[in-house]
């Protein structure tokens, strides 16, 4: 028994094997990750200026969107930055508190942007719905108590999960068959089968993932029998374009979201895990600037303001 636990608190550290299996393609990844992990950052960084330089622009809608892209900026810069040092060094290791602050904030800000993903589909079913109340329903002590519990709550179910997962115990050289410390990765590296703490994830997992889903389909169920109920085609057209932008965005996060997270165990696929976790991880969060900013013609007109701003200052 004493020789059992001296192992089970013998791992101080993980090996994420990540893209072991693509030796060749470390460079090509190595770039393209990098690349779109700038483009993400720019694009994050330059919505949120926008946003608080335009006074236009200062309706929750937008507050909504800063947020996101600021959650989203912490999201990728838990992950991305490690990923793309395993990619060019041979040093593959992560500490066990290492790993275990990079799940913490990793589903932290992954249920935060569930939520805030939620609070924004609130906001535009208020829009449409009660446009004469939109001011009074959507202040900004509303918004303010929106982001407030989407943090809290993400974080605080984060730190539950995180704290089951890393009591569990782990014995010996543990390999991690992903580029991350995800949930299912590391409970099953763990030296015993506990599936009461999987229920308890499975469960809380549920709860951000299919029950933020859930509101944001009873939002835009809401939203689309308002808008059947427009006569005109073009008033239709105009109500839908400020959900479209939203709805992409939507598709994308909790479509992923669910593949990886709300499916029995017996399911897992762990490599094709890691390619799914690409997605996610790198891609969906460069959905929010690109989608927001190309859709949307407020934010097409700040940005060109801006620059040709610069323009006029550069000719000067």
């Amino acid at each position: 028994i004493r020789n059992f636990m001296m192992n089970e608190t013998k791992v101080t550290e993980f090996i994420l094997v990540g893209f072991s299996d693509f030796p060749d393609l470390r460079i090509t990844l190595f770039v393209f990750f990098f690349l779109t992990y700038l483009v993400t950052l720019t694009g994050n960084v330059l919505l949120m200026t926008i946003i608080k330089l335009h006074r236009h622009l200062h309706i929750p809608m937008y507050f909504f969107l800063s947020i996101l892209s600021f959650s989203e900026t912490c999201y990728t810069f838990s992950v991305i930055p490690k990923m793309l040092v395993n990619l060019i060094t041979e040093e593959k290791s992560i500490s066990f508190t290492g790993c275990a602050v990079q799940m913490f904030f990793f589903t932290g800000f992954g249920g935060t942007n569930c939520m805030l993903l939620t609070a924004m589909g609130y906001d535009r079913s208020v829009a449409i719905c009660k446009p004469l109340r939109y001011k009074v329903l959507m202040n900004d002590r509303v918004c303010s108590q929106l982001v407030a519990f989407a943090m809290v709550t993400g974080f605080t179910l984060s730190l539950i999960d995180t704290y089951f997962i890393f009591t569990l115990p782990f014995c010996g050289d543990k390999e991690i068959n992903h580029f991350l410390c995800d949930i299912a990765p590391v409970i099953q590296a763990a030296c015993t089968e506990n599936n009461g703490i999987e229920i308890v994830i499975f469960i809380f997992c549920i709860v951000v993932v299919f029950g933020s889903f859930f509101l944001i389909l009873l939002s835009y169920v809401l939203i689309f029998n308002t808008i059947l109920k427009i006569p005109s085609t073009e008033g239709k057209h105009k109500a839908f374009s400020t959900c479209a932008s939203h709805l992409i965005v939507v598709v994308m996060h909790f479509g992923c979201a669910s593949i990886i997270y709300l499916r029995p165990k017996s399911t897992y696929s762990l490599e094709g895990d890691s390619l799914i976790s690409v997605t996610y991880t790198v891609v969906t969060p460069l959905l929010n600037p690109v989608v927001y900013s190309l859709r949307n013609k407020d934010v097409r007109m700040a940005i060109w303001k801006c620059l040709g701003r610069k323009f006029c200052i550069w000719m000067r």
